[in-house]
């Protein structure tokens, strides 16, 4: 069983000692440093954004602290916070919930709850590591792009079908449209390799149907998951 302790505020008066502040300070920092490392083993992130997630839980603290029963200060805070988000790009959800994660452990050690906040802090970085790990959410690795142009007097509909059908797991049309004022089509499908086939077995059969016009095959472009 944790002791109670843990779940205890370091604060035990109203007023602030300088012993208080180092400790929440400290902690601040070091559990910061610990959500931005954790964070950069399994993603590509910015500089900006490793050092923001790390300064992050310090900088939230010391404004509690400040406003700490002044309920005017703490509204006009409020304000001032929420006009960064009209300064700020738009990012991917993971960083905007890491964001989240470094300001709910500012807010904690700013209010005195250090065990807290480690253990907020461990819980949710060791989660999204290991949901990292796992890839959930993450596209085949067989999911590409196949782009085919044909001339305009091909029949292109069931064209290929027995080709897709001997290299390909499953194969949708995303996109048909003309090129070259109307005497090419090209059509895009995001299609799904069986495992161990020949890449280039494929594409000689591909272009021995459309005329040996350009063919490509490429991954899927990931879209940014901006909220």
């Amino acid at each position: 069983m944790l002791s109670n302790n843990i779940f205890n505020s370091i604060f035990t008066s109203t007023t602030l000692t300088g012993t208080d502040f180092f400790i929440a300070t400290g902690s601040s920092i070091l559990l910061g440093l610990v959500i931005a490392l954790l964070y950069n083993i399994k993603n590509r992130c910015s500089k900006s954004l490793l050092i923001t997630l790390a300064v992050l839980p310090a900088a939230v603290q010391m404004v509690i602290m400040l406003v700490n029963g002044n309920l005017g200060a703490g509204v006009a805070v409020a304000g001032a916070f929420s006009l960064v988000r009209f300064r700020s790009a738009p990012g991917r959800g993971q960083e905007i919930a890491c964001i989240f994660q470094a300001m709910a452990v500012g807010l904690a050690t700013g209010m005195g709850y250090i065990g807290i906040a480690a253990i907020f802090t461990v819980v949710i970085s060791v989660l999204m590591l290991i949901l990292n790990l796992t890839g959930i959410g993450e596209s085949s690795k067989q999911e590409r792009i196949l782009k085919i142009t044909v001339p305009e007097n091909l029949d292109f509909e069931g064209k290929f079908d027995s080709i897709f059908r001997k290299y390909l797991d499953r194969y949708t049309v995303e996109e048909v449209k003309t090129a070259n004022m109307g005497s090419l089509y090209k059509i895009s499908y995001h299609v799904v390799t069986k495992a161990g086939i020949s890449v280039k077995e494929m594409m000689d059969e591909l272009r021995a149907g459309n005329g040996n016009l350009e063919i490509s095959l490429a991954r899927p472009v990931t879209a940014m998951d901006e909220l």
